[in-house]
């Protein structure tokens, strides 16, 4: 059993974490700090012990694993305490505020025998692992060019925003999703191409990028916008014998903000309106296409994988290089905006 817990009582804790620990028997979670006990606005857990004393459960020998999950601001803070105090730590995206503060955690935890690692859930995405599939199915022959999208209607978000914060950036925000899945299956780019605007002018928010990943060959794009009225498709992908278009973005989040959870059979599944459609030319030269039934998403599968990391001695998911390799990434496309 791995016993865990929680720094920060809201949306992130109790959205994006609590539905998939909760539904696993080799964990258990035992203590949530609440910072804010005011600003609660989440239904307790009957079996889970809540405090707003933090020593009271870095001091517990019970707990084995921590998880920051609170505003970045916090993050390094927060991490490097639950460390001091012997614990592993998971800790929410963006993993920090600068590359440096995320060196000098990974340095402090690997010259402790600690384990930690950034929440980098969405390689569990269902439009993220259809893909895989569908790549490594050789169905489109040699890879040329993917685009990744991720957009939203929220005009309302950066027009509130008379002031630009790196770290309230909508690359870090939300590139921290797309960037992290490019690293992890395309692995380390050659080079970065970077164009990261304020489209309402400076010194307010950025709100639209457009990022690409040279691999040889391949290009590789993450393109996000908060002005997109009718979004893009979440993947494009373009091989030499074919190409595959997945409209829709994996369902998880979507039914978490119904509270729809994972207990449900059909949680995050797609529908056959929501299958990609697969088109390419055989080797004998017959024109195909079809749709591809999506994977199944799960973002509960990083919690599997930290199970498998403290418990079993495994190899993390998440390594430190490709963390940091994002940091950089982040870091350096901001480098523009004022």
């Amino acid at each position: 059993m791995l016993t865990i817990g929680y720094i920060g009582n809201g949306k992130s804790t109790n959205r994006y974490h609590l539905p998939f620990v909760l539904e696993r028997d080799t964990i258990k979670v035992k203590t949530i700090y609440r910072r804010n006990p005011d600003h609660d606005a989440w239904d307790k857990h009957e079996h889970i012990h809540y405090t707003t004393d933090l020593e009271e459960m870095l001091i517990d020998p019970e707990i084995q694993l921590i998880v920051v999950s609170t505003t970045q601001q916090s993050h390094y803070e927060y991490a490097k305490k639950v460390l001091e105090h012997g614990k592993h730590v998971l800790v929410e995206k963006p993993f920090m505020m600068t590359y440096t503060e995320a060196e000098e955690i990974f340095a402090y935890a690997k010259a402790h025998d600690l384990l930690v690692q950034c929440y980098q859930n969405r390689r569990f995405d269902s439009d993220f692992l259809t893909v895989q599939k569908v790549i490594e199915s050789g169905k489109l022959g040699d890879l040329l060019e993917v685009e990744m999208h991720y957009d939203y209607f929220r005009p309302e978000v950066p027009e509130s925003t008379h002031e630009f914060k790196f770290y309230n950036s909508y690359l870090y925000g939300h590139g921290c999703h797309t960037i992290d899945q490019v690293l992890s299956y395309f692995g380390k780019p050659d080079d970065i191409h970077y164009d990261v605007r304020q489209l309402l002018g400076e010194g307010r928010m950025n709100d639209y990028f457009d990022l690409d990943f040279y691999y040889d060959k391949l290009k590789v794009s993450v393109k996000s916008s908060y002005f997109r009225l009718k979004a893009r498709p979440s993947f494009v992908v373009y091989g030499k014998k074919g190409s595959f278009v997945k409209e829709t973005k994996d369902r998880q989040e979507e039914h978490l903000k119904l509270f729809y959870m994972p207990d449900n059979a059909d949680f995050g599944i797609d529908l056959p309106e929501h299958y990609g459609v697969l088109t390419y030319v055989d080797d004998n030269g017959v024109y195909h296409e079809e749709k591809v039934v999506s994977e199944k998403g799960d973002y509960g599968r990083v919690y599997d994988g930290l199970y498998e990391a403290i418990v079993n001695g495994k190899e993390k998911q998440v390594k430190d290089e490709e963390t940091l390799l994002q940091m950089r990434i982040l870091e350096d496309g901001v480098k523009g905006c004022k």
